[in-house]
């Protein structure tokens, strides 16, 4: 389509159906010329919070009614939602900032107004992890996006080493090479007052030459990016008074030893092997195993019952 037909179409009527509207994720001049045509046309906007997005609405004038769609009502209100798009209505759908349905609101309702035949365009503009990633050093061609880790921290550890567990060798590839990416990075959301833990998880489970990326503040004023061994990183950190504003967190796990390598027992083997040898107990055996691979016992146990649930 060339430029002439484009301001052509952008000034026939909008099509009903359901819109996802990108929305900036700090910087306002982020949002699209036609993400501010939907919002001015839709007959109504979907907000995951209505006095956020009023603030954006408020800045470029526009007048659009809004309701309240967010994790505590999406279910309800995709029901109603889809009634009035399958009826003919033309709907907007905001998160608070970024892509809706991204680690935000916005699924449920896309699945309901497919199911009731009724189109869904996705009007693409602004989100946090891409932005991080083309800006993180890691080569981007294939990724894993995993949004938020669990805030508990045995849930988080436990992602983490299933993480670590996942990662396959590669021909020719040291494990100890930290200098850059050696698998596909993994971008994560993480919340400002959980980021130290995080990192401290990330580094007793990967080491700490593991190399991390943390984005802070994206597209903001003060927008940062701390690189290097995680270790480094979470120290840079943890001497601030405090870490505020929203982060992207992203690594490439180095990998596991090559092909040619001999296979490491598992944390079972080696506990059967003292029970028989030494005649521990299980949970000495465990404790013992668990000091050998510098681990916690909760970790070794963790490890213990994922071998024994395959």
């Amino acid at each position: 389509m060339n430029t002439d037909q484009e301001a052509e179409e952008s000034k026939k009527p909008l099509a009903p159906g359901l819109y996802l509207v990108a929305t900036p994720i700090g910087n306002l001049e982020d949002i699209t010329l036609r993400a501010l045509r939907v919002l001015r046309s839709v007959d109504k906007i979907a907000c995951e919070d209505t006095r956020q997005t009023q603030k954006l609405l408020n800045h470029f004038a526009i007048r659009t009614p809004t309701v309240s769609y967010h994790m505590h009502n999406e279910a309800g209100r995709a029901t109603e939602l889809a009634a009035a798009l399958k009826a003919g209505a033309r709907i907007a759908v905001v998160s608070d900032a970024g892509t809706p349905g991204i680690s935000d609101p916005g699924g449920q309702i896309a699945a309901a107004a497919i199911a009731a035949g009724v189109p869904v365009f996705p009007v693409p503009g602004a989100n946090a992890a891409i932005s991080a990633l083309v800006a993180s050093g890691l080569v981007g061609e294939v990724f894993t996006f995993h949004g938020f880790l669990p805030a508990k921290e045995g849930q988080r550890r436990t992602a983490l080493e299933a993480l670590r567990n996942s990662v396959i060798p590669s021909e020719g590839r040291n494990a100890a090479a930290v200098e850059g990416p050696a698998v596909q990075p993994h971008i994560f959301y993480e919340a400002p007052h959980r980021i130290l833990d995080t990192l401290a998880d990330v580094e007793a489970i990967f080491g700490p030459a593991q190399h991390v990326v943390v984005a802070r503040e994206l597209t903001k004023l003060y927008e940062e990016f701390l690189r290097g061994a995680v270790s480094e990183v979470r120290k840079t950190l943890a001497d601030r008074d405090s870490v505020r504003g929203e982060i992207v967190l992203l690594f490439a796990p180095a990998l596991v030893p090559p092909p040619d390598a001999k296979p490491a027992s598992t944390v079972g083997q080696e506990v059967r092997y003292l029970m028989k040898k030494e005649g521990l107990t299980e949970k000495d055996a465990l404790k013992q195993v668990a000091r050998a691979r510098n681990i916690g016992k909760s970790e070794a146990y963790r490890e213990l019952q994922r071998e024994r649930n395959k």
